[in-house]
């Protein structure tokens, strides 16, 4: 009896550590999964249209193969989605556009069951790029032991909605990764790194302490 009710609770710990771990690669993958489905789609749609488009315009620039099919030429597709994206880029900083797009983001926001993903992607992609870049503050922090730091970056300056006002919020990056694990520690227990880029502690971090910080 006693065996079955230890058994029934250590399978419940066990599911519910696979789905917090399913969840957890989940929210990684997503962003990824997403830009490289973007990226390729562009590609593909592109490839696809572009030799007929360019036959239409110059029959005699494009030659055909021993199927009679169209060559492609080299690099031109990548250059075409390169544009389209700088293109998109730039039409939505525009006003007008740039309304209708908030209209979009805060729609997509408040639906459910697509908002826990589009916010995902946006606020990890905006993290790195875009106005809102959160890892731009590369600190030290101590979390395990004394004299122990880790590399980390804030990502919020207060954490004042976890009832903890001298508190701050730093991500540390996995090495050899693109995980890694959130804090909410005293300000004290922070180290500034005013003469580290935020880059050149990402890639030191990343790289497992390999990479020379300043390296050229």
């Amino acid at each position: 009896m006693g065996f079955n009710v230890l058994d029934k609770t250590t399978v419940k710990v066990t599911l519910r550590k696979l789905l917090q771990l399913f969840l957890q690669g989940l929210i990684v993958l997503a962003p990824i999964g997403i830009t490289l489905w973007v990226v390729v789609g562009l590609f593909r749609w592109v490839d696809a249209f572009l030799p007929n488009l360019i036959n239409s315009l110059f029959p005699n620039l494009l030659e055909k193969d021993a199927a009679g099919n169209l060559n492609n030429i080299p690099g031109l597709g990548f250059i075409v989605v390169i544009l389209l994206v700088l293109i998109v880029g730039w039409v939505s900083s525009l006003f007008v556009v740039g309304k209708l797009v908030d209209v979009l983001d805060t729609v997509l926001e408040k639906t459910p069951g697509i908002k826990f993903i589009y916010s995902s992607v946006k606020d990890f992609l905006e993290a790195f790029a875009g106005n809102k870049k959160k890892f731009d503050k590369p600190v030290l922090v101590n979390v395990d032991a004394v004299d122990v730091w880790r590399i980390g970056f804030i990502t919020q300056q207060s954490a004042e909605e976890f009832g903890l006002t001298d508190h701050v919020t730093v991500y540390v990056p996995h090495s050899y990764a693109i995980s890694g694990i959130t804090y909410i520690v005293p300000r004290t227990r922070i180290k500034p790194l005013h003469d580290v880029s935020a880059a050149e502690a990402m890639k030191y971090t990343v790289s497992g302490g390999v990479t020379d910080v300043h390296d050229e």
